[in-house]
């Protein structure tokens, strides 16, 4: 990502506060989700 990029996304997520909040609740979800499927499909005799 050039730096351009960089500062735009910054500047739009500034100007969307909400939309931060929301993709950080995916990254969360998503972090969860991965471990839990992690430790499911390792689980098994």
């Amino acid at each position: 990502m050039s730096e351009d990029n960089a500062s735009g996304l910054a500047s739009h997520l500034k100007e969307h506060p909400r939309l931060m909040g929301a993709l950080f609740t995916m990254v969360l979800l998503l972090s969860q989700a991965g471990s839990a499927a992690a430790v499911g499909g390792t689980a098994g005799p």
